[in-house]
């Protein structure tokens, strides 16, 4: 009988949600001689585009297709949770996702000092926000042409996640200890790359000592394909540890 740990796969979950809606999700689960006995796991949110149920579209853009390429070599845990195209808002999302997180990470013991957030886009924008939900959760984060929309004081819902964070400096204080590595194209329509500029400029105004930006002066919007073919990412990314 063949060993499942000598190959890196893909394998389905479901999470029913507190509201009763069923959310679904892929994880990949690397082989051991990539990992090791404790591997590294990577929360990825995909763009709005990829929204649905088909627990399909959230690994056929961003980072599950650079996965796939080294399957058997790619050495941590990642975590593919899906939108519904009919979700209320990103906020419940976010919740979502990281209820989804702690499943994957108690049902392959995923190592929490080196846990790492990305995404990109919509996932851009909830890889600031999750790292503000869970500042002591994450040993680094990877946004990608995301930004971050400050709550506002009638937002009842997101001052509860984010507290009432009225501007981007109010927003980093709490994650500015992190180390990130934040991308965009600029060229990009969708998202302008301000956003990111922004953001790295907070960052660096609350004393932030682990802060990179690499803007691509040729990609539009998206720029996530050109980050995550970097191999140098990857090697400053798992070479991040929680203290």
């Amino acid at each position: 009988m063949p060993d499942e740990h000598q190959h890196g796969r893909f394998l389905e979950r479901a999470y029913l949600g507190p509201n009763g809606i069923v959310h679904r999700y892929q994880v990949f689960v690397p082989s051991r001689n990539a990992s090791g006995e404790r591997p590294a796991i990577i929360l990825f949110v995909h763009g709005s585009g990829e929204r649905g149920d088909d627990n399909r579209k959230q690994v056929e853009v961003g980072l599950a297709p650079v996965v796939r390429k080294r399957m058997d070599e790619f050495p941590a845990i990642v975590v593919f949770p899906q939108m519904h195209k009919d979700q209320a808002d990103a906020d419940s999302f976010n919740r979502t996702a990281l209820a989804i997180l702690d499943r994957t990470q108690n049902e392959f013991d995923g190592d929490p000092a080196r846990t790492y957030m990305t995404g990109l886009s919509m996932g851009g924008y909830a890889s600031f926000e999750l790292a503000i939900m869970q500042p002591d959760r994450f040993a680094a984060v990877v946004p990608i042409c995301g930004g971050y929309n400050p709550a506002h004081v009638w937002d009842l819902e997101r001052i509860r996640d984010l507290g009432p964070t009225l501007n981007r400096d109010e927003a980093v204080r709490g994650i500015a200890h992190l180390p990130f590595w934040i991308f965009h194209g600029t060229k990009d329509d969708a998202v302008p790359p301000q956003e990111s500029r922004d953001m790295v400029a907070a960052l660096k105004r609350a004393g932030a000592q682990q802060v990179r930006y690499t803007e691509f002066p040729d990609a539009d919007h998206n720029s996530w394909d050109l980050a995550y073919a970097m191999s140098e990412l990857w090697t400053w990314l798992f070479a991040q540890r929680k203290k």
